[in-house]
C-alpha cells in the first residue's frame, strides 16, 4: 500500500526543521506516543535506531526506527517496523516563502494477520499520517494538540 500526504505549514522551513528535528518534541504532536528509547547509533542521525512504544484505542504499539535519510533542510527518512508491518516514510520540507509543504511518501507492507487487518483498514493508516501531520502543523503554529 501506497500514499503520500502534505500540509502547509504557517512557518519559514528552518523553523519547523528546528521543531521536526527534536526529539523532545514528539509527544506535543504525536498523540498516543509512550516512550522513545534510542537502541544504537546516535539518535536523529542517520542509521540510528530506537524504539517507539504507542497507546492506540486501548492497544499498545511497538516499533523500531530506523532513520534512512537525514539530509536537513529537505528529507528525513526511515523505517518503522512493527509485528507485521513495515512501513517506509519519506518526508520532504519544501521552502514556500514564509511557509513549509511538507510531503510525507508513505510504503506499507504487511504480513501475517496484519495482511487481513490492512486489507479492510486501509484509509485507517492515511488518517493517521494525517492526523500527525496536523497535529504538527497545530504545535509549530502554537495552537493546542489535542489528545486523541
Amino acid at each position: 500500500m501506497k500514499y503520500q500526504t502534505e500540509i502547509i505549514i504557517d512557518k519559514p522551513r528552518d523553523e519547523v526543521i528546528a521543531l521536526f528535528d527534536n526529539v523532545e518534541n514528539m509527544k506535543k504532536w504525536m498523540v498516543g506516543l509512550k516512550s522513545f528509547e534510542a537502541i544504537s547509533g546516535e539518535p536523529g542521525q542517520e542509521g540510528a535506531k530506537s524504539h517507539l512504544v504507542f497507546e492506540q484505542n486501548g492497544r499498545t504499539i511497538e516499533m523500531v526506527e530506523t532513520i534512512t535519510t537525514r539530509n536537513f533542510p529537505d528529507e528525513f527518512s526511515g523505517t518503522y517496523e512493527a509485528k507485521g508491518v513495515m512501513n517506509w516514510v519519506n518526508n520532504y520540507f519544501h521552502a514556500e516563502g514564509e511557509k513549509t509543504r511538507w510531503v510525507s511518501e508513505n510504503v506499507f507492507e504487511f504480513s501475517g494477520f496484519m495482511k487481513v487487518f490492512a486489507f479492510f483498514m486501509k484509509g485507517a493508516f492515511s488518517k493517521q499520517s494525517r492526523v500527525y501531520m496536523e497535529n504538527f502543523k497545530k504545535f509549530a503554529e502554537g495552537e493546542e494538540v489535542a489528545a486523541s
